[in-house]
């Protein structure tokens, strides 16, 4: 019995007709494509989460810290920096970083125009590694904690609309509540910083805290709260509960989704796309199976009545068929793995794809690989399809071993 299902796989593994040769490469590509697909549709959707996220962090951290006051204005009520989860938080598992920030709304005048922005005042312990990366003008400002600088960092966007450049002079002007007359101040552009969020870009220009200290006359010590950078944004539940019980009852702590949710929301919106492909290139794979194990067994008729004239088992025959349908299945997937795990790392390494900044805030097709998704994705293919093949490979059943030496 071995003997000839042994030789069954060897026939149906090796040479095939001419009818059917056609069919299997068309499965094999079919599978290679949509696997390509997948992949890559996969690796873009979540390289652009990443990256606009990576942005949004970039301005307002991953959580937040402030008075609890629940106001969300740029006028927020001060707290003390002299907190005792500061700077010592740092030491908290899965927690990166912690700064501290004040912000103040105000307005930027050229010769003719006037723009309205919001003053974000920094100190010492400012993290520079994402406004170093989007720099493209100019340097970062230099905080000198025994002495006040007014040199300033403003977006590219406003630069262009206020004809500015590095060197220029400028004149912010702030209003405060008790006071009737706005307070100007003058400021040096020290650099230049661009990075494709249209509304972060127009709003933010970041300057030395002392600057906001003294125009809403608090103290010393005072800030507007606490910016938070944990390990992994993927991962930042439990860093949150950290937070969260540490800072106590008089202030609040807000995560990244909760300051800006439209955002997040919206990038969310992007898995239904990765979805849809992924359903339609599965759908299509399957489909594709099915019809080339049909015309398999329907090729081999007559071979299949013989096995069952010398006492072979329609199941041990319909393994014969779903492991040649396996083999198929392994070599589309291979393919699909090569091109999709190879157009994804050269997107990745010198993305030759561009995109409009101002239509999709990136400049390049940003891709994010990884692999657990990809091993996932592969089994869950081949899972599927087996699954599927159950089914026409019933046909076996069906077949009369005597009409079945008789076909031709």
């Amino acid at each position: 019995m071995n003997f000839e299902l042994f030789i069954a796989k060897r026939i149906l593994s090796g040479e095939r007709s001419n009818f059917s040769r056609p069919i299997v490469r068309i499965s094999i590509i079919s599978i290679a494509l949509g696997l390509t697909v997948m992949i890559l549709s996969m690796a873009i959707t979540t390289g652009f989460k990443d990256a606009i996220a990576e942005k949004v962090v970039g301005f307002a951290a991953h959580i937040r810290i402030t008075n609890f006051d629940f106001n969300r204005s740029f006028e927020s009520k001060p707290i003390s920096m002299n907190q005792p989860f500061y700077p010592s938080l740092e030491d908290s598992a899965g927690i990166r970083h912690i700064q501290v920030f004040a912000t103040k709304s105000g307005l930027i005048k050229s010769a003719d125009q006037i723009q309205g922005i919001v003053l974000k005042g920094i100190w010492t312990d400012f993290d520079w590694s994402f406004f170093k990366k989007n720099i493209v003008e100019g340097e970062p400002i230099v905080i000198n904690p025994d002495k006040r600088t007014d040199d300033i960092l403003i977006s590219k966007q406003i630069a262009d609309k206020l004809n500015f450049k590095v060197g220029d002079e400028v004149r912010i002007y702030f209003i405060n509540p008790d006071e009737i007359s706005p307070r100007g101040r003058k400021f040096v552009i020290k650099g230049i910083y661009k990075t494709g969020l249209e509304e972060f870009d127009n709003l933010f220009v970041i300057g030395d805290i002392r600057h906001i200290r003294k125009l809403n006359k608090w103290n010393d010590d005072q800030v507007s709260g606490f910016e938070v950078f944990v390990d992994d944004f993927r991962h930042m539940k439990k860093p949150y509960e950290t937070v969260y019980n540490t800072i106590g009852y008089h202030l609040n702590a807000e995560s990244i989704q909760d300051l800006y949710p439209q955002i997040f929301d919206w990038l969310n919106l992007q898995d239904i796309n990765v979805i849809i492909i992924l359903v339609l290139m599965v759908a299509v794979a399957v489909i594709n199976m099915i019809s080339t194990l049909l015309i398999l067994i329907l090729e081999k008729t007559n071979m299949i009545g013989i096995l069952k004239s010398l006492g072979a088992k329609d199941r041990s025959i319909r393994k014969v068929f779903l492991y040649n349908a396996i083999h198929i299945i392994g070599k589309g997937l291979f393919w699909g793995n090569l091109f999709g795990v190879s157009l994804a790392l050269l997107q990745q390494y010198f993305g030759f794809i561009h995109l409009d900044q101002q239509s999709y805030y990136v400049s390049t097709v940003p891709i994010q690989l990884e692999f657990l998704p990809i091993l996932l994705l592969n089994i869950g293919i081949l899972v599927l399809c087996i699954l599927f093949l159950l089914v026409p490979s019933w046909v076996i059943t069906k077949i009369s071993p005597v009409k079945a030496i008789r076909w031709e």
